[in-house]
């Protein structure tokens, strides 16, 4: 079953905007996009009317916890942080996930149609990230990729906390030392590995090295929490100690090193940006920070870190990023194509452009417009979320209820 998307002005991101344009998806990837008269659209396919409308690729949120840090479910929800181990590799945020948290249908109504779910930053080594739809009945039904980079803190969190429990780390030279013993335990055993494998004896896995050896081959990036520039500059530090793929989450003060990251090609997920400063590393929060990143040559990617700020805000951060000097490509490039690549998911998502999946959202005008407001969503060419006129309210389809 094909289905259209026409009439509309179409915004594909990685390629320009299209005055009456028209996309074309079949069994959930979109194969054609275009101006009306160049798209062939078969006979019996479903048309949508985006007249008037404007037609986008679903958002990405590059740094989230819906599924495994739950609203209003207090302690009962909170799964995304194992306080009783520095280094939780093995962890995923995959087994946590509850997709009935009301989060996804926050993201829905806000246009993010793809969310990376990250552990907590409890631990110096939190666990393995998570890509997932934002819309489904379980949580491998949503899945895009997992594992899909592995998330660690430096700073202020992993002090207080084993700081609290009387044990390292303490303190940010112990939050170092556990992240730098854990790589080079994985680096023995690497070898370890190797020398079996060649000598056909057995060997002994452990799940947790196994996660950093990946690492260390670059097949995962490390997805650093850090605010403070000392702090980004020890991430920095130790990945090219050991050499891997490096990508700073929140980067509060990234803005100090701009033009260090950009020499050294480091992308930055930066944000929440509509918190207080309820604790030291986060003094220098601004708006202002994304578009002194970006004009230094820094690939960025905006963050709610929600449920800190909520998912639904996204897109309202980039435009405020824009009135504070961020340019508005690159604003609507940090909630799609940006993310999209930093975390290897452009073949999936990120921009509407053929191969991708069918994930589509009719706008009722340019969504950096803080009065716009998503009308359709459609989540593997399925549509998932509409806004009722008559209500004023969004309605958001039950994934475990289906026809």
């Amino acid at each position: 079953m094909s289905t259209a998307f026409m009439g509309g002005y179409v915004v594909p991101v990685a390629s320009a905007p299209i005055e009456d344009g028209t996309v074309l998806v079949e069994d959930g990837r979109i194969v054609a996009v275009g101006p009306a008269a160049d798209v062939d659209v078969p006979d019996g396919a479903e048309i949508v009317d985006a007249s008037g409308s404007w037609v986008l690729p679903g958002f990405i949120e590059a740094h989230g916890h819906a599924g495994v840090n739950e609203e209003a479910e207090h302690w009962i929800g909170e799964d995304a942080n194992e306080r009783t181990d520095p280094n939780g590799a093995r962890l995923r945020a995959l087994d946590a996930l509850n997709p009935d948290d009301e989060g996804f249908r926050d993201a829905l109504a806000g246009g993010v149609t793809t969310m990376v779910v990250k552990p907590g930053s409890a631990n110096p080594i939190g666990g393995r990230t998570v890509a997932v739809k934002t819309w489904g009945r379980t949580a491998d039904e949503m899945l895009i990729r997992e594992p899909l980079s592995v998330k660690s803190a430096l700073g202020e969190n992993p002090k207080r906390v084993y700081g609290e429990q009387k044990k390292l780390p303490s303190t940010r030279l112990g939050v170092a030392a556990v992240i730098r013993d854990a790589f080079t335990q994985a680096q023995d055993y690497k070898l370890r590995r190797a020398h079996a494998e060649r000598a056909e004896e057995p060997f002994e896995r452990d799940n947790t090295l196994e996660t950093l050896v990946r690492v260390l081959d670059g097949e995962l990036p490390w997805s650093q929490h850090t605010h403070r520039a000392d702090d980004i500059a020890t991430a920095v530090r130790l990945s090219e100690e050991f050499g891997y793929r490096l990508v700073i989450n929140h980067g509060t003060e990234a803005h100090l090193l701009a033009d260090l990251l950009a020499e050294k090609n480091i992308p930055v997920i930066i944000g929440p940006l509509f918190t207080s400063r309820p604790k030291v590393e986060l003094r220098r929060r601004s708006l202002r920070n994304p578009g002194i990143l970006a004009r230094a040559g820094v690939k960025i990617a905006i963050t709610t870190d929600h449920p800190v700020v909520p998912v639904n805000f996204l897109v309202h951060q980039a435009t405020l990023a824009v009135k504070e000097g961020l340019d508005a490509e690159t604003a609507l490039r940090s909630i799609t194509t940006n993310p999209a690549e930093i975390m290897s998911l452009d073949d999936r998502v990120g921009s509407l452009r053929p191969g991708l999946d069918a994930d589509i959202v009719i706008w009722s005008g340019d969504p950096l417009d803080v009065m716009s407001r998503a009308l359709r969503v459609y989540v593997a060419g399925r549509e998932v979320y509409h806004f009722d006129d008559h209500t004023g309210e969004g309605v958001t389809v039950n994934p475990f209820y289906r026809e």
